[in-house]
């Protein structure tokens, strides 16, 4: 059983003072902090004996530990949330890259997920580590729907966009369905769907099928509901997009075969698509940046990863999608919170 989350505010004072700078020293060059290294840096006058003491005391705590043998040490991944929760100052953006990223985004013209490319890429950019997206799939304006016998009690729904792409999906239809019914229903929903998404669409067709305005005998109108309502339920793995751009920064700052291995390690879990997929949508549940770290999330448990994700809106004011930066848990958290945070700010503007 898994010992209770405690807060900074549970440490000494002597104790947050020793463990926030160690912490940021680590973050800061990924080497084991040792007790020399903090004497100097520390704002309070401590011997190395005695921050060796602290340290010890951190260490019970189960909030550091020793890499190996060296006097050196790092934050465990319950240290890395006690500090990200209570301790972290986040830092502020400057003018000259707030305007960057404005700049940027607003140069991505030529359609919603165009925009989220370039901010992920951009965000990678930015962190040196990989952007990821997760995005509702855009519904595009219909060209052309069109149900095709199969067999019998089946049949396939062809549907055209404007912009070409061509999607089937295969629907149940009643017993002793004639032909013609299949035609009348192409139709129906042909005349009625040209030009617009299947959301645009789709309450005012219920409603006239529902009040019988349409020239449909029965059968026909079960074919066309049955249709309307398999388009509008995304395919399985099709209702979100996921985007990843950067992964070849996380090879960067490889300092040991270990790290090559825990870099694969999280490639593979970057593959496994729909799990990467429900970590990001768990940023969608509450208000700003979110930070998952190592093992919390078993995706990551052993690739030892982070993530720095927050949601963003549409115009109006609905959490459509989430971005963040994805990598190592020794990730600069006070740099890249405000520049994920920003990044979706604008993103939720850009939409609106």
């Amino acid at each position: 059983m898994s010992s209770p989350m405690m807060s900074a505010s549970q440490l000494a004072d002597r104790q947050r003072e020793v463990f926030r700078h160690l912490v940021e020293a680590f973050l800061n060059t990924g080497e084991p902090v040792g007790s020399r290294t903090l004497s100097q840096i520390l704002p309070i006058a401590l011997s190395p004996a005695s921050i060796r003491n602290v340290m010890a005391d951190l260490e019970s705590l189960g909030l550091l530990y020793a890499p190996h043998t060296s006097a050196g040490r790092v934050p465990t991944e319950r240290g890395l949330r006690l500090f990200v929760d209570g301790l972290l100052q986040v830092g502020d953006m400057g003018t000259t890259e707030r305007d960057d990223i404005e700049a940027k985004l607003a140069g991505s013209d030529r359609g919603v997920e165009e925009l989220l490319t370039q901010a992920t890429t951009l965000l990678s950019g930015l962190s040196r580590c990989a952007g990821v997206v997760v995005a509702a799939k855009q519904d595009a304006a219909l060209k052309h729907i069109e149900f095709v016998a199969l067999a019998p009690g089946k049949a396939m729904v062809i549907m055209v966009t404007e912009d070409g792409q061509v999607e089937n999906r295969i629907i149940n239809t009643p017993p002793g369905l004639p032909v013609s019914a299949l035609a009348e229903a192409s139709n129906y929903l042909s005349a009625r769907l040209a030009g617009r998404t299947i959301d645009d669409a789709r309450s005012g067709i219920l409603t006239e099928l529902e009040t019988e305005r349409a020239e449909l005998d029965v059968l026909t109108a079960k074919i066309v509901a049955e249709g309307l309502a398999t388009l509008s339920d995304p395919a399985e793995g099709d209702e979100k997009v996921l985007i990843v751009r950067g992964q070849s920064h996380l090879l960067e700052s490889l300092e040991a075969q270990s790290d090559l291995e825990r870099i694969r390690t999280l490639f593979d879990d970057i593959e496994r698509k729909n799990e990467l997929i429900r970590l990001l949508e768990l940023a969608r549940e509450g208000d700003g940046v979110r930070i998952f770290i190592g093992s919390e999330n078993r995706l990551f448990s052993l690739s030892g990863s982070s993530i720095v994700a927050a949601p963003y809106v549409n115009s109006k004011g609905k959490v459509v999608g989430v971005i963040g930066v994805l990598g190592p848990t020794r990730l600069n958290y006070a740099r890249i919170i405000p520049i994920v945070d920003h990044t979706a700010r604008v993103i939720g503007r850009l939409l609106g």
